[in-house]
């Protein structure tokens, strides 16, 4: 068993961290400000990561970030991830040319219409999720919108 890892919070940390239990940040975040207070509380590292059903190295982490960084030390830090290959204005080059052009384009040719035009190289599967989630896929959008699928079924 390593050292006793200990936290003490001045009344302004605690109350920063208390006000994180209801703001609008991500769970981890909330766990991790807990997590911390707990230990400040007396809590050993082992009974908080029984807690929060996590590793005791995952407390130890949260802790000695806390120590080094404070409160932005509970954020994930910037640069993590694969980063997107489009940009927002890829997107609305495509939305433009399903908006303007008579014809009509399925995935494959959207993606090789986007690496064509813009070097852009998107799979078919994954450029029709990004077009989905935006909404602004496909010419016939607003009628799927505007009808009412349980209009049959009401009488």
């Amino acid at each position: 068993m390593g050292a006793r890892l200990r936290i003490f919070l001045t009344s302004e940390q605690e109350r920063s961290l208390v006000r994180l239990k209801t703001a609008d940040v991500s769970q981890k975040v909330k766990d991790r400000a807990e997590a911390i207070r707990l230990n400040a509380h007396g809590w050993y590292v082992e009974k908080i990561a029984n807690h929060f059903n996590w590793t005791v190295q995952t407390v130890r982490d949260v802790l000695h970030r806390w120590r080094k960084s404070g409160l932005e030390g509970l954020w994930e830090s910037k640069g993590r991830g694969l980063k997107p290959k489009w940009t927002e204005d890829d997107i609305v080059f495509l939305e433009e040319c399903l908006r303007h052009e008579p014809r009509t384009y399925n995935s494959h040719q959207l993606a090789e219409k986007l690496e064509s035009d813009r070097q852009v190289k998107l799979s078919p599967d994954r450029l029709s999720r990004v077009l989905k989630k935006r909404g602004s896929f496909g010419k016939e959008q607003e009628k799927a919108i505007k009808t009412n699928k349980t209009r049959n079924f009401v009488k």
